[in-house]
C-alpha cells in the first residue's frame, strides 16, 4: 500500500526527528526530497558507525529519499527551490523559530507561493514562548517535563534512558500524526496549514499517571518507588541463576499469584502490602 503516492515532500531538516518523520512519508509512497548543505550536508553523515560513503545513523533514516545541495543563504540558490514549493505537498523543517524566515522561507512567504502547502516545524519547545529559542536535545526535553525523575537511579549511578522519546515520540511520530490530519484537513478546506510541533510539550502525556497522582490525588510519584518505575515487587527486574535478567510484569493479582508460584516464593513474602519495597535483591535466587 502507498497512501501517499503523488505527494512531495520536502525535508529541511536534520539529524534525528524530521528524517524519521519523512522516512515515515516515504514509505507511505511519498516521494521526499531533503534539502542539504553544500559544504557536508546533515550532520548525521558523518557519524559512526560508517556504512558505505555515509553513516549507518544515515543511511537508516535517509532512505529513499532524494537529496539536492542548495546554499539558503545564496539568492541563486534560493530560486532554484521555487519550483519544488510550488508543487510541494508537505514541508517539513527543524530549524530553531525565525530561521527560516530569515532565509525567507517562512510559512508567510511560502504559503504565498503554494497556499495547498502543509508546513510542519518541528522544534524542542514550539514556536513562541520563553523557552522557544533555547537550543536542547532529547535528555534536556525529558528533564524539562520531569520525566527523568521518575526514574533517575541515584546520584552516585544516576541512569540515563536507553530511548531517545523526544525525538521519536515527541517529534517525529506527532509529525506525521499531524501532517496526516492536515492533508485530511485539505482534502476538505483546499489549504494547507503550519503545524507547531513542541518535543517537550509531546511528552507529557508518558507523564499522565504521575500528572494525575499529583494533581488530583496530591500524591506525587517519587524516584524509583512507584508501580511501574521500581517501588512494586510486581514491576521489577529480577537476576537469574545463570547470572542473567528477568523481566517481569505480573501486575494482576492472579498473575502474581502465580508468578510466586513458579519461583517457589515463601508465602510470607507474597503478599506484597506487607512488603511494598522487595527488591530484586531480596528477591528469591531459584529464578531460572
Amino acid at each position: 500500500m502507498k497512501p501517499l503516492d503523488g505527494l512531495l515532500v520536502l525535508d529541511f531538516s536534520t539529524l534525528l526527528p524530521g528524517p524519521m518523520a519523512t522516512l515515515i512519508l516515504a514509505e507511505a509512497g511519498a516521494e521526499v526530497v531533503k534539502i542539504e548543505r553544500p559544504d557536508g550536508g546533515d550532520a548525521m553523515r558523518g557519524y559512526t558507525p560508517r556504512w558505505r560513503t555515509d553513516s549507518v545513523n544515515f543511511a537508516l533514516l535517509n532512505r529513499g529519499k532524494r537529496s539536492v545541495a542548495l546554499d539558503l543563504k545564496d539568492t541563486e540558490s534560493r530560486r532554484r527551490l521555487d519550483p519544488l514549493l510550488a508543487r510541494a505537498d508537505i514541508l517539513v523543517e527543524q530549524f530553531r523559530p525565525g530561521v527560516m524566515a530569515r532565509l525567507g522561507l517562512g510559512y508567510d512567504v511560502v504559503s504565498k507561493i503554494n497556499p495547498r502547502l502543509i508546513y510542519c516545524s518541528i522544534t524542542g519547545y514550539g514556536q513562541t514562548g520563553p523557552l522557544a529559542d533555547r537550543a536542547g536535545h532529547d535528555l534536556n526535553y525529558m528533564a524539562e517535563t520531569g520525566l527523568l525523575a521518575l526514574s533517575m537511579g541515584s546520584p552516585a549511578a544516576p541512569v540515563l534512558p536507553p530511548v531517545l522519546a523526544a525525538d521519536i515520540a515527541g517529534g517525529a511520530y506527532p509529525a506525521v500524526l499531524n501532517i496526516l490530519l492536515a492533508l485530511r484537513e485539505r482534502d476538505r478546506t483546499g489549504r494547507g496549514m503550519a503545524l507547531d510541533i513542541a518535543m517537550t510539550d509531546n511528552l507529557f502525556p508518558f507523564a499522565y499517571w504521575a500528572l494525575g497522582n499529583g494533581l488530583a490525588a496530591g500524591q506525587w510519584p517519587e524516584n524509583s518507588a512507584e508501580l511501574v518505575t521500581g517501588g512494586s515487587p510486581r514491576y521489577r527486574l529480577y537476576p537469574t541463576r545463570d547470572g542473567r535478567m528477568v523481566a517481569a510484569a505480573p501486575l494482576e493479582q492472579a498473575f502474581w499469584e502465580r508468578f510466586c508460584d513458579l519461583i517457589d516464593l515463601d508465602a510470607a513474602l507474597s503478599d506484597d502490602t506487607k512488603n511494598p519495597t522487595l527488591s530484586s535483591t531480596t528477591a528469591p535466587s531459584g529464578i531460572q
